[in-house]
């Protein structure tokens, strides 16, 4: 369990990533019964720490600070020029002793310094990825995504992508409900996939029809009805292969893998809330059977929705049920 976050600093940091580790991790959110850290920067040599952004941060905790972490987290710092020794020290450390690790777009840089992405799925911002891969040869680079969970190691793309790698965090560590309380704090979508694409190729093309915007809600609100691409595209009033093409120009990804992945977090709102049984919530958001909702649960999230329950389930209802 996270209790105890670390995030390692050095000339050059870029502080909206830095912000963005900030916001997860150091923010008090006590007040709702949220999850709180023991959070601290880290640098070299503690003292004014320059960002790539012209200013300066007063940084009071040595690397020494890194070896009290579940959590180390390094934000976009400059590819060009060396990692400092004692950072890439401090990594390999915190991976040895089964700490987490995670970097936020070029962050993953000073991952690849420290050897952590060799023979792992891993990511970083879709312009900087080539690179990454010819730097590191030994990572298996996967361009576009907005994150990958290579456990221990989580690498998240650039910018607002850290985000999202954040909050799936959360949700692995402390479920669905706590994840969603802390991303409407944060005025932010709950749950993007990590295998969602970081950019739409192209823009929206101008037109008289509305945005799918609608729909989408609709979607997550029918989901237990049947939907294909067919059906959907009627209701939008195109054709099948418009509405296809205009689904991933405005979500980054396809009907099918989005009303999927939706299926799966309503799942995990009702494992964790309610007693009802496997089947009834396959039923209930719209997964033909059990064995298919264990199959989509298993394949995005790592474990059964059983043992999601039994980790996760917060009310009485679910305890006494068992």
């Amino acid at each position: 369990m996270i209790e105890n976050v670390a995030v390692v600093v050095y000339d050059g940091v870029w502080p909206f990533e830095l912000g963005v580790l900030c916001e997860a991790w150091a923010t008090d959110r006590s007040d709702q019964g949220l999850p709180t850290f023991d959070f601290a920067l880290c640098t070299p040599k503690p003292g004014l720490v320059k960002t790539a952004a012209g200013f300066g941060l007063s940084v009071e905790h040595d690397l020494g600070r890194v070896a009290e972490a579940d959590l180390v987290a390094v934000p976009a710092v400059p590819r060009n020029e060396p990692v400092p020794d004692s950072v890439v020290r401090v990594l390999q450390d915190a991976y040895e002793r089964g700490a987490r690790v995670m970097s936020v777009c070029s962050g993953a840089f000073a991952l690849g310094a420290a050897g952590l992405l060799d023979g792992r799925d891993c990511t970083t911002h879709w312009f900087y990825t080539d690179e990454l891969a010819e730097r590191f040869p030994k990572a298996n680079v996967v361009p576009e995504v907005l994150y990958v969970d290579a456990d221990p190691v989580i690498t998240g793309a650039g910018s607002a992508a850290g985000l999202d790698a954040c909050l799936y965090l959360y949700r692995k560590e402390f479920g669905a409900s706590v994840a969603s309380m802390v991303a409407r704090r944060m005025v932010v979508p709950p749950q993007r996939d990590g295998g969602q694409a970081q950019f739409i190729r192209s823009a929206v093309p101008d037109c008289d029809a509305e945005t799918l915007g609608p729909l989408l809600t609709w979607i997550t609100e029918n989901l237990q009805e049947p939907m294909t691409v067919e059906t959907l595209a009627r209701q939008s009033a195109m054709s099948g292969r418009t509405f296809a093409r205009r689904f991933r120009e405005e979500t980054g990804t396809t009907p099918h893998a989005w009303i999927t992945s939706q299926r799966v977090l309503r799942a995990e709102e009702l494992l964790e809330t309610s007693s009802r049984s496997i089947d009834q919530i396959a039923d209930d958001v719209g997964f033909a059977n059990a064995a298919t909702l264990r199959h989509h649960f298993t394949r995005a999230r790592g474990v059964s929705p059983q043992r999601y329950r039994r980790t996760f389930a917060c009310s009485a209802e679910t305890e006494q049920a068992g």
